[in-house]
C-alpha cells in the first residue's frame, strides 16, 4: 500500500499525520502534500514538511498545521484531463479523521457535472473504493479514438527500378540477354492495381465532440496509349505486346520496331518507342529512339541515340567516329574508339580508346575487364579489373563530378573571355565620351544614340561575367564534393594512368594490384580494398 496523508481537525489545533508505505508501496509524494495543502488552505512550513516527509518513508509522522479550528474535510480528488480530451485522471485525498468518504455513484455524478460524456470507467472507479490507494493517478474516463483509414497505394506489376543492372554469369562474363531492365510485356498482362482508400471512423472525445481521424490519401491510375481502365477504374491491362515502363507516375506501353539490320535496306531509324535490331548496326547510319534501343549484334561507326537505354549484346567498334547517347544507361560487351554519354549508369567487359562519360556509375569487371587508353568519366564510382596497359596508353579516369558540370566551368570560361574582350573595346569609347560630355562638347544625336547603346551593351556584358562568376564559385564547390566517389581496381593498375576524384588528381607511378582510390585531405590516395 501506498504512503499517504490525512488532516486531523479537532478544536483549536489541525495537524497532518504521513503514512509510511507498505508491502513495497510507494512512499509520499511532497508535491502531493503541497498541493492538497494549497488547494484546501492550510499553512505549513515548508522544512518541517520536508523532514516529515522523509521520516514517512519508514515510520508515521505528525506535524502541526496551526491552531485554527477548521471543519472536517471529505475524502477527495483532484481530476486532470490531457489536452486531446481522450483521458481523464483522478488523483484522490485521504478524508480527515472523522471525515466522510466519498462513493463510487458519487465521483460517477461528479464527472458528468463537469461535462464528461463519454468512457466514464466505473469498473475502474469501483475498483477505487474497494482497494483504495492513494497518491495514484488512476484512470477514470477515457473516450473513443477514431479509427485510422488507410492510404489508396498502386501495386506496379513490373519492375520499376530503372537502376536494375546486368547479371554477371559465374565466369565473369555478363549476361546481355538477361539485362533485367527491359519490362516486355504482352497484350492482356495486368500492369497495375490500384487499392483504394479506406475511410476512418470518427471517434469521440470524454466532452461527447466527434474526433476525425486522419485524413486518407486517395490515388488515380495514370496510364498512356495501348493501356485499358477497367470498368471499377483499378486495373491497367496492356493492349499490345511491347515495353512498360513507369514515367513520373504513368504507366506507358510502346510498341517495339523490330528490324533485321540497321543499313541501306532500313536508312536511318527515327522511332517514338523502343528499338530492337536482331542484327547489326552498319557504320555511318543513326538509330533515334524515344525509348530503348536494344542491338543483338555489333555496331561500327554508327551514331546512336536513345530517350531511355542503350544495350549492345556483341559490342561496338566505333573507329572514331561512333556515338551512343542515351537518358538511361548504356550496357555494351566491349566499347572501342567511342564516344559513350549516359545519364545513368555504363556497364561493359572492356573499354578501349574511347570517351565515356555516365551520370552513374562505370562498371568493366567483368571476365576482360580492362580500360585501357581514352578518357572515363563518371559521376559515381569506377569498378574495373585491369586500368591502363602495360605499353603505357594514355588512360584518365575521372570521378565524383558530373562531367556535365566541368563542360559547363569550360563554356563560362569562354564566355567570360569573349565578354571581357568586348568590354575592352567599349569601355574606352564610353570614357572618352563622358569626358567630352564634361567639357562641354555637343555630341550629335546619331552619336548620342550610339554612345547608349554601348551603355547598354556594357551593362548587359558586365551582369552577363558576374552571374557567369557566380555560377562557376557554385560549381567549384561540386567539384569538390566528391568524398564518396571511388576508384576499384580488382586487378593491376599500370604506371601512367591518371585518376582524378573532383579537382584533384594523382599518376601512378608503379604497377599495382587489387587496390582503390580515394580522396583523402584533398588529395587523391591509393588503399587497399
Amino acid at each position: 500500500m501506498n504512503g499517504y496523508f490525512r488532516l486531523v481537525n479537532k478544536e483549536g489545533a489541525s495537524s497532518l499525520k504521513l503514512f509510511p508505505p507498505t508491502d513495497g508501496g510507494k512512499p509520499l509524494d511532497i508535491l502531493d502534500v503541497i498541493e492538497y495543502l494549497t488547494m484546501k488552505d492550510y499553512a505549513c512550513d515548508l522544512p518541517t514538511l520536508k523532514r516529515a516527509v522523509e521520516g514517512a518513508e519508514k515510520e508515521q509522522q505528525e506535524i502541526s498545521l496551526g491552531n485554527e479550528t477548521r471543519l472536517k474535510e471529505r475524502e477527495c480528488y483532484k481530476l486532470s484531463v490531457r489536452p486531446d480530451k481522450m483521458q481523464a485522471y483522478a488523483k484522490f485525498y485521504a478524508a480527515s479523521e472523522g471525515g466522510e468518504d466519498m462513493t463510487a455513484q458519487e465521483m460517477v455524478h461528479d464527472l458528468e457535472l463537469r461535462g464528461i460524456k463519454c468512457g466514464i470507467l466505473t469498473d475502474a472507479i469501483e475498483g477505487f473504493f474497494k482497494h483504495k490507494e492513494y497518491g495514484e493517478d488512476i484512470l477514470v474516463a477515457e473516450g473513443k479514438p477514431p479509427v485510422q483509414g488507410k492510404n489508396a497505394y498502386i501495386e506496379y506489376k513490373f519492375n520499376t527500378d530503372k537502376k536494375a543492372k546486368p547479371t554477371l554469369n559465374e565466369d565473369g562474363s555478363v549476361d546481355f540477354f538477361h539485362l533485367n531492365i527491359l519490362n516486355h510485356c504482352e497484350k492482356g498482362d495486368v500492369l497495375a492495381v490500384l487499392h483504394p482508400e479506406e475511410p476512418g471512423v470518427p471517434g469521440e472525445n470524454l466532452f461527447g465532440e466527434k474526433v476525425l481521424p486522419t485524413e486518407v490519401r486517395k490515388e488515380t491510375l495514370k496510364f498512356g496509349h495501348n493501356i485499358e481502365l477497367s470498368e471499377d477504374r483499378t486495373v491497367l491491362t496492356a493492349q499490345v505486346n511491347g515495353h512498360v515502363e513507369l514515367v513520373q507516375g504513368t504507366v506507358f506501353v510502346s510498341d517495339e520496331l523490330a528490324v533485321e539490320n540497321v543499313d541501306t535496306a532500313t536508312g536511318n531509324i527515327d522511332y517514338e518507342g523502343n528499338v530492337l535490331v536482331n542484327g547489326n548496326v552498319a557504320t555511318n547510319f543513326q538509330v533515334k529512339a524515344k525509348g530503348d534501343i536494344v542491338v543483338k549484334g555489333v555496331v561500327e561507326g554508327a551514331v546512336l541515340q536513345a530517350g531511355g537505354n542503350i544495350v549492345i549484346a556483341r559490342g561496338m567498334n566505333g573507329m572514331g567516329r561512333g556515338v551512343l547517347r542515351a537518358e538511361g544507361n548504356i550496357i555494351s560487351k566491349f566499347l572501342e574508339n567511342v564516344t559513350a554519354e549516359a545519364k545513368g549508369y555504363v556497364t561493359s567487359e572492356s573499354i578501349l580508346h574511347s570517351k565515356v562519360t555516365a551520370g552513374g556509375e562505370v562498371n568493366v569487371d567483368g571476365r576482360r575487364g580492362f580500360i585501357t587508353g581514352g578518357k572515363v568519366c563518371a559521376t559515381g564510382s569506377v569498378n574495373v579489373k585491369t586500368l591502363g596497359s602495360e605499353m603505357g596508353a594514355d588512360t584518365i579516369i575521372e570521378v565524383g563530378t558530373d562531367p556535365k558540370v566541368k563542360e559547363r566551368i569550360a563554356e563560362l570560361q569562354k564566355q567570360i573571355g569573349e565578354d571581357t574582350k568586348l568590354l575592352q573595346t567599349v569601355q574606352p569609347t564610353l570614357l572618352s565620351a563622358k569626358q567630352k560630355l564634361a567639357k562641354g562638347v555637343k555630341l550629335s544625336p546619331e552619336q548620342i544614340k550610339q554612345i547608349q547603346s554601348m551603355a547598354a551593351l556594357n551593362k548587359e556584358k558586365t551582369e552577363a561575367i558576374a552571374a557567369a562568376n557566380s555560377e562557376i564559385d557554385e560549381l567549384q564547390k561540386r567539384l569538390g564534393s566528391s568524398s564518396e566517389t571511388v576508384v576499384r581496381v580488382k586487378g593491376e593498375v599500370y604506371p601512367g594512368t591518371r585518376i582524378c576524384i573532383g579537382d584533384v588528381s594523382m599518376v601512378v607511378q608503379k604497377t599495382t594490384h587489387y587496390c582503390r582510390f580515394v580522396r583523402e585531405r584533398g588529395d587523391v590516395k591509393m588503399a587497399p580494398f
